[in-house]
């Protein structure tokens, strides 16, 4: 009788997974408020040119822009975890994580969430940066590879030897 087992996930799987949550904390935890310091009187005082903010962004973070390419990047990471299942479903060997991951359904959905809040991260810190041009270039440039690694996926024939890079 075989009783009924957990897969656990692989190293590779938490060696990816581990580093892209700690990533998306340490954002979470740059983007926090500091108070403003109280002088003796119970006052707050301004604070001293060297720790004042750089100037006034040139949009917030959350405009309709950022919104439109965050929602971007999901849906390309989305088409990719279809496509991924599509072309292993058709017993094609997966090339950049091991056949393991792509088959174990949640772990490979917490990496393409994964992938998507780190890529919010990114964006996040070249914004606070002042950065606003490569913020905006990074989504486009996930959307891009998304998409077009999602593409291939489809394409991919089961007798195929998994295209050019082998």
């Amino acid at each position: 009788m075989v009783a009924n087992t957990i897969e656990m996930p692989s190293r590779a799987g938490v060696r990816f997974c581990l580093p892209a949550g700690l990533f998306v904390m340490a954002s979470a935890l740059l983007a926090q408020e500091r108070p403003a310091a109280l002088s003796s009187t119970g006052a707050t005082r301004p604070p001293t040119p060297a720790r004042s903010r750089p100037a006034r962004p040139s949009h917030r973070f959350w405009d309709q822009g950022n919104i439109a390419l965050f929602v971007g990047v999901g849906a390309a990471r989305a088409l990719d975890y279809d496509s991924s299942r599509h072309f292993r479903a058709q017993g094609v060997e997966e090339r950049f994580l091991t056949n393991s991951i792509v088959d174990n359904k949640p772990l490979f959905v917490g990496l393409e969430v994964g992938g998507t809040f780190a890529s919010l991260g990114v964006a996040y810190l070249l914004h606070r940066s002042g950065h606003h041009k490569w913020e905006r270039w990074i989504s486009i440039f996930h959307i891009g590879v998304g998409v077009g690694g999602s593409v291939r996926n489809y394409l991919l024939k089961p007798d195929s030897p998994a295209g050019p890079l082998r």
